[in-house]
C-alpha cells in the first residue's frame, strides 16, 4: 500500500511508502481485503488533492499514509497556515476516520534526511520480521512510518505484539522517538 509520488518541487507524498513498504499485497494482513483498498484510495485521493494544490506542492513534504481509516499526515510546511490547509484537505477524503497531525512547521527535509528515515523504516521492520516467539503475529503486520527520525507504527496487534514492535523500534540505530497508533485486538 505504499507508493511514493515525487514532484519536481519538494513536495512527497508517500503512500505508505517514505522509506515504507507496501503492505497491499502482504500474505499476513489482518484488514479485510476492502480495507486495504480503502486505504490505498485515501493515499491516492490525498495525493490527488494535495498535488493539485499549487503552494503545498511548491514548498511542503508531505507523507499521507492510511491504515484501517486512521490516516497520518507527516512531514513540513512552512507555516500553520498551509500545515491547516493540508490537514483540512486530508480531513475531509471519503472514509477518512480520524487524522492525525504531525506536520511540523520547518522547512522541507533534505534528502539525507529521508534517505536515513528510510533506512530506519527498512531497519525496523527487517528486525519486526524476526519477531518469531508470539504465535500468529508476523512483523509484517506493523506498517512503519519514519519521518526526522521519529517512528509511527500502525497497525491491528494484540497488546504483546505491540509492546513487542515498541521494543523492537528501541533497537533500531537512530530512533528518536517512538509513536504509536496502533489498533488493539482482542
Amino acid at each position: 500500500m505504499k507508493k511514493q509520488l515525487l514532484l519536481p518541487t519538494l513536495l512527497v507524498i508517500s503512500l505508505i511508502s517514505g522509506g515504507c513498504a507496501s503492505t497491499g499485497g502482504k500474505s499476513n494482513e489482518r484488514r479485510h481485503h476492502n480495507a486495504v483498498l480503502i486505504d490505498e484510495q485515501i493515499e491516492k485521493h490525498a495525493a490527488h488533492n494535495l498535488n493539485a494544490a499549487d503552494d503545498i506542492q511548491a514548498t511542503c513534504h508531505v507523507n499521507v499514509n492510511a491504515y484501517n481509516g486512521l490516516t497520518l499526515v507527516t512531514g513540513e510546511a512552512p507555516n500553520t497556515d498551509l500545515r491547516n490547509k493540508i490537514i483540512a484537505i486530508v480531513r475531509i477524503i471519503p472514509h477518512v476516520k480520524s487524522v492525525h497531525n504531525e506536520v511540523v512547521i520547518a522547512k522541507p527535509s533534505s534528502a539525507k534526511s529521508r534517505n536515513n528515515d528510510a533506512l530506519i523504516t527498512d531497519n525496523l521492520k527487517t528486525v519486526l520480521s524476526d519477531i518469531r516467539n508470539i504465535p500468529g503475529f508476523h512483523g509484517s503486520e506493523i506498517d512503519v512510518v519514519t519521518a526526522n527520525g521519529v517512528v509511527y507504527l500502525l497497525g491491528l496487534v494484540h497488546q504483546n505484539e505491540g509492546a513487542a514492535a515498541i521494543e523492537a523500534a528501541r533497537q533500531v540505530i537512530g530512533v528518536r522517538k517512538i509513536v504509536t497508533k496502533f489498533e488493539y485486538i482482542n
